[in-house]
């Protein structure tokens, strides 16, 4: 009897919390229905751009390759390979093929290096083996997987704890009446809002630089830029994180309200922040990643971390992070309304 007791206190819990019911049946279904967009999309096709001396056959073979195959002149090529819309660039050199690879993402190489092997191999006798001179604009043939999804990683992991630990912090502060308190005082509510940030704020920038530190340090991940910019990147990706968090933290009730939030915030932005090629996907799903933070913040680590790229390759990427920052503190502002109107 009491036994069934619990058990019906907790099913009628359940009932009383309507989101937390919600979230158990629907937020699974929503995960897989991502990954099912993710998976699921085109297979890559890498872009060769080749030069006027490249063979006709040599083209037409790449282009039944499922490479998408583009005329131009060394000088282009540069540009393009600098600004990632060419994968690789192919010429002759004599008659031995010279292919330079962008180089920065090891699934677009292996993509290329076939797409060129296959189509020089039906021009070559059979027992010819293919000489091709292969350079990289980036990285090397010993770049490993790890070191593409590193900045990644990096940035996912600092984004997801601050915006745990800062939620259910601040949620912690209401719940517990700190927060009660300090609006009964004749603090303004920017004020609250930039003093959580700031104390929050020291804490988190000591985390993500300890992570940074780690993951190049210790982890030898590829590193080819300034470090400072590495830091600068992860303190903007931590605020951004940090401002989310105590803003969606308005809206939860306990601590569970608050976590329920992370397979609709967090998850998304993992298939959406360049772990998984974007161009793989859809064209209106590829938009998606438009309104994800961790977007720009993955985005301009790999420019520093693994193409040594600086500010005028990342600005774009920390304006972006820092409207982000400052459009959550506003909310934030907001958001406080509920509690008290000044």
């Amino acid at each position: 009897m009491r036994v069934r007791a619990i058990v019906v206190r907790i099913i009628r819990q359940f009932f009383r919390d309507k989101r937390t019911l919600g979230l158990m049946i629907f937020a699974p279904m929503f995960v897989l229905f991502l990954m099912h967009l993710v998976f699921n999309g085109e297979e890559y096709k890498p872009a060769i751009g080749v030069n006027q001396d490249v063979p006709n056959v040599v083209v037409e073979a790449l282009e039944k390759s499922k490479a998408d195959v583009k005329q131009v002149t060394r000088e282009k090529a540069k540009d393009q390979l600098h600004e990632q819309r060419l994968d690789a660039f192919l010429e002759m050199d004599g008659r031995i093929p010279k292919l330079t690879l962008e180089g920065s993402d090891p699934t677009a190489n292996k993509a290329v290096l076939m797409s060129v092997q296959q189509a020089f191999q039906s021009l070559a006798p059979q027992k010819e083996t293919l000489k091709l001179k292969t350079t990289y604009l980036h990285g090397s043939e010993d770049m490993k997987l790890f070191d593409n999804f590193g900045p990644v990683l990096i940035g996912f992991f600092i984004f997801f704890f601050v915006f745990l630990i800062a939620g259910v912090s601040f949620l912690r502060e209401r719940t517990n009446g700190t927060l009660e308190r300090l609006l009964a005082t004749p603090l303004q509510r920017w004020e609250i809002v930039a003093g959580y940030v700031i104390g929050f704020g020291i804490f988190t920038t000591f985390q993500a630089s300890l992570i940074s530190w780690f993951a190049i340090d210790i982890l030898d991940m590829m590193m080819e830029g300034s470090f400072l910019y590495v830091l600068l990147i992860t303190f903007l990706l931590a605020m951004t994180a940090l401002t989310l968090g105590t803003l969606l933290s308005a809206f939860a009730h306990n601590e569970l309200q608050m976590i329920q939030f992370i397979p609709l915030v967090i998850v998304p932005q993992i298939f959406f922040s360049g772990l998984f090629n974007l161009e793989t996907m859809a064209p209106w799903l590829r938009s998606v990643s438009v309104i994800m933070p961790l977007t720009y913040g993955a985005d301009a680590l790999r420019e520093i971390m693994i193409r040594g790229n600086g500010w005028s390759d990342i600005a774009f990427d920390v304006y972006i992070l820092l409207g982000f920052s400052l459009l959550f503190m506003i909310l934030n502002v907001i958001a406080l309304k509920k509690y008290r109107r000044l």
